[in-house]
């Protein structure tokens, strides 16, 4: 029980974590005084969506059994049960999406991201590891080849209008053009599918993570660098879209919108921010895994009151939907002057009002919602929320 206890602090306060770099991203300006990166688009953008994804597939993982995955009738009740929370996560996404809040809303993608875990449920960790990887390296291939044939991308939030009047262009935007291309993003799913399948309460498995997920980034980005450098990566692109070099050279650096141009193949060598290519997506992946590691270990190695310490981001992370849609709605109702002391009072009143709000016991408001609704059909043994 206590082994439990300490899995399921680790995984809310790497949550948590994820839930403070979208907010920080989406507030904080992305240039320094000096015209360079911001700090928190510098540390966040990119990996704490990412962070947000795998953990969705560690959710789904631990609701359907841990490391014994469920099987039979319970098995065909949770695959019911993800579709239908599925569907109410896109729905509010799609709602969020009609907002002013200059927020990319991640909710519709990652409703639909739920349906890929259902074929995989009962797959063990290195298949799903193995799976992960072939995704994260094969999809960006393949959109390369096939966006040019592709309706240009909805350019704004999914709204509920655009599931009405452009069903298949919001689907190409949901699954591979847009912000956050589901195909691409199901490498994320499954590798947290994976370690959800671990014995996440032993230390071993939490050093192993966060080792395992750092080198992963590292090798990543490294690899990026050498191609787009010494090995002339971003020259040709400067070439093929007839750039200047330091034009190119910063055009490779900076965040995209989900994907690359697709004017030349080297385009896949980059690793900027939400750029979805496979450097991108392994880099976002070890960097999540090592987090969730860090998590982990602290909640492991800590005993009694002093795990106390993590209380706050485990109580945002227990809350992810309803933090996230709050925080969406302030940002279409408020226009701050200061961006930092902004981004600090929906920290502290976040993290306040969830650690106040946990102490009753109960879920969050909109995780109540979701989980009174799938409760018919996935049974009251459901106990480890998959959100």
């Amino acid at each position: 029980m206590r082994e439990r206890a300490a899995r399921l602090v680790g995984v809310d306060a790497a949550r948590g974590v994820a839930l403070l770099g979208m907010t920080a991203v989406h507030v904080l300006p992305a240039e320094s005084p000096d015209g360079g990166t911001g700090a928190a688009h510098l540390v966040a953008a990119g990996r704490s969506a990412a962070l947000f994804a795998v953990l969705a597939g560690v959710g789904v993982a631990l609701g359907t059994g841990g490391p014994r995955p469920v099987s039979g009738e319970r098995r065909v009740r949770w695959a019911l049960g993800l579709v239908l929370r599925a569907a109410l996560v896109a729905a509010l996404g799609l709602l969020l999406g009609e907002l002013d809040s200059g927020v990319a809303v991640i909710l519709p993608y990652y409703g639909l991201l739920f349906l890929a875990a259902i074929p995989v449920l009962r797959a063990p960790p290195a298949r799903l590891l193995a799976a992960a990887a072939v995704v994260a390296v094969g999809v960006p291939v393949l959109s390369q080849l096939v966006r040019p044939h592709l309706d240009r991308p909805l350019r704004r939030n999914p709204t509920v209008d655009s599931l009405l009047e452009q069903p298949l262009q919001l689907l190409e935007t949901l699954t591979v053009t847009g912000y956050y291309p589901v195909l691409s993003w199901t490498a994320y799913l499954l590798a947290g599918l994976a370690v959800g399948r671990l014995a996440l309460g032993d230390r071993r498995v939490a050093v192993r993570l966060l080792v395992g997920g750092a080198v992963v980034a590292a090798a990543a980005s490294a690899v990026s660098a050498l191609l787009l450098g010494p090995l002339g990566g971003t020259g040709r692109i400067a070439e093929a879209d007839g750039l200047p070099a330091a034009e190119a050279a910063d055009a490779v650096a900076e965040g995209r919108f989900g994907t690359v141009p697709t004017t030349t193949w080297w385009w896949l060598a980059a690793d900027a921010p939400h750029s979805t290519t496979p450097f991108d997506l392994l880099h976002t992946t070890g960097t999540a895994i090592a987090v969730l590691g860090a998590a982990l270990l602290v909640g492991t190695s800590l005993r009694g009151r002093a795990r106390l310490v993590l209380t706050p981001l485990a109580a945002a992370g227990a809350m992810p939907l309803t933090l996230y849609s709050a925080h969406v709605v302030l940002l279409a109702a408020v226009d701050p002057d200061d961006d930092l002391g902004f981004w600090l009072l929906q920290v502290v009143i976040g993290l306040t009002a969830a650690t106040a709000w946990r102490s009753t016991g109960r879920r969050g408001p909109l995780e109540a919602v979701v989980a009174a609704a799938t409760r018919p059909v996935v049974g009251a043994r459901g106990t480890i929320r998959p959100d």
